[in-house]
């Protein structure tokens, strides 16, 4: 085993210990707005301002009610609830004209006692870290997640019940090759031809440093960043490690920087899994380990590509429970458009070395035993970080506490192409795939959730709430017309 290292993060523009140090830093940077934001049930971020006048170590106890039916944790006829902000979550927020401090927090019921909302997602993720900790099995799980966006001129879409359109523009796309009513200087990237493409054909290295700046002066460290295969505007940027709470504030404050430092340079980005047909979609690759007395448990150098028995098992709670955790990790209809079998993204539920098919891969290029780890190649960023993370701890630990082995369960390793499988090759390896459409991993949560309800981490309130929410999405989008039917039967 073999020690790790955890960073020391610190105070000042990254966050504050004390109402007093918080006050203190307003008053010399001359900061005149403080910024609240919230985490709706979807993952987006709501927010709400004060003057810094208003700024009072009573906020930090009492917290500011709000409508919490607008943010779908609730009904109407009991949605009075009490947002808390986290003194250590602060940043100075770049995208206001005046200077602001901005800072996330927690949700709380209204009760005589003042206590947690069991549906926040941020409390979700600290009971699973709790309940991690409280089993012995590790002090913290380290997770790292890559970022995958595309970044556009333009986007314009309509949903009528007598126009239905959708246009996207982007300056490299490979449809802009034949653009002659302008100069057209022809470094355009050719479909799926954008992986790490270089000047002049990488158009959008600059914007990319601008937002790893900020992330960092955010306190968000960032491993990389560089051109995606996705030739109009594809970009990835990838993050250093995290425990699951703290990375799921970076991660909802990566998607709001990012997309803020588009627009200051008249541009406009999604995260969305599949925005164009035909081209390469978005993913969210999550890499993870587990520290205990600070060593990664994960490593073993006599195992399997150097994993220990204990990375083997988390391994196997999460291919084991993987359809279930698609709901939570893929909670979009558009997810599916990416998860096609035969395509880029990964849908037989399996894990081998380096090998970018299956949906567990270990990657083969980390040769130190302090980083072994794997990662989850399904998920995407159209979920809600915090019950992504949270599910995924969850499972992981129901592997180790089960002992579920992937070799013993059918999972692998499978060390060759898996896209390239006939239907019949893959039941040959009796290879299962993932869950077709949202509705179908609606339908894999309910039949198998019971580990997610460990430790009160989620509770069947919870849980019913976001399966009746997500297949009332998946109603509306396959209630409605699309235009390639028009295509194929309108004239019939």
């Amino acid at each position: 085993m073999v020690k790790t290292l955890t960073d020391a993060k610190l105070c000042g523009e990254h966050g504050f210990r004390t109402f007093e140090e918080l006050k203190q830093y307003c008053e010399t940077n001359m900061i005149q707005m403080i910024n609240f934001r919230m985490i709706a049930l979807s993952g987006q971020v709501k927010h709400l301002t004060i003057p810094v006048s208003r700024l009072s170590p009573k906020l930090f106890e009492e917290g500011i009610g709000f409508d919490g039916s607008n943010y779908g944790y609730a009904t109407v006829e009991k949605s009075d609830m009490v947002f808390i902000p986290d003194i250590t979550s602060t940043f100075k927020d770049p995208f206001w004209e005046l200077p602001t401090l901005s800072m996330i927090g927690d949700v709380f019921a209204l009760t005589d006692r003042k206590e947690p909302f069991d549906h926040d997602p941020r409390f979700i993720i600290k009971k699973a870290e709790n309940y991690l900790r409280e089993l012995g099995i590790a002090d913290s799980n380290m997770i790292g997640p890559e970022f995958e966006f595309y970044v556009f001129d333009h986007v314009s879409y309509r949903n009528e019940a007598h126009d239905v359109k959708l246009k996207l523009e982007a300056d490299n796309a490979y449809w802009q090759s034949g653009e002659d009513e302008y100069q057209n200087l022809g470094y355009q990237n050719r479909k799926h031809g954008g992986y790490h493409a270089a000047p002049p054909m990488d158009i959008l290295h600059n914007l990319r440093s601008e937002m790893t700046v900020e992330l960092e002066r955010a306190g968000i460290e960032v491993k990389y960043h560089h051109h995606e295969v996705g030739g109009p505007g594809q970009l990835e940027i990838e993050l250093t490690f995290d425990t699951p709470r703290k990375m799921a504030d970076n991660t909802v404050l990566l998607k709001y920087i990012l997309q803020n430092v588009a627009v200051r340079n008249n541009k406009t980005l999604t995260f969305m899994p599949k925005p164009i047909y035909g081209e390469a979609g978005n993913g969210m690759h999550v890499h993870m380990y587990l520290v205990k007395d600070g060593i990664n448990i994960f490593s073993n150098p006599q195992g399997y590509a150097g994993l220990s028995d204990t990375a083997l098992y988390y391994m196997g709670g999460i291919l084991k429970h993987a359809p279930a955790l698609l709901a939570l990790t893929n909670p979009s209809t558009n997810s599916y458009k990416r998860l096609i079998p035969g395509y880029e993204a990964p849908v037989s539920i399996c894990f081998a070395t380096s090998n970018r098919s299956s949906v567990i891969r270990i990657p083969g290029y980390v040769k130190d035993p302090a980083k072994k780890r794997f990662e989850f190649r399904s998920s995407d960023a159209t979920c809600n970080p915090y019950l992504a993370y949270s599910a995924l701890l969850m499972a992981g630990i129901d592997g180790i506490v089960n002992k579920i082995h992937p070799t013993q369960e059918g999972f692998g390793p499978f060390d060759f192409n898996i896209f390239a499988l006939s239907d019949e090759e893959k039941a040959k390896y009796n290879i299962k795939g993932l869950p077709a459409s949202l509705e179908q991993a609606m339908d894999a949560l309910e039949a198998d959730h019971e580990f997610l309800l460990k430790g009160n981490v989620f509770s069947d309130a919870f849980l019913q709430n976001w399966v009746t929410r997500k297949r009332a999405e998946a109603k509306l989008v396959s209630t409605r017309p699309h235009p390639i039917e028009f295509e194929l039967y309108y004239g019939r």
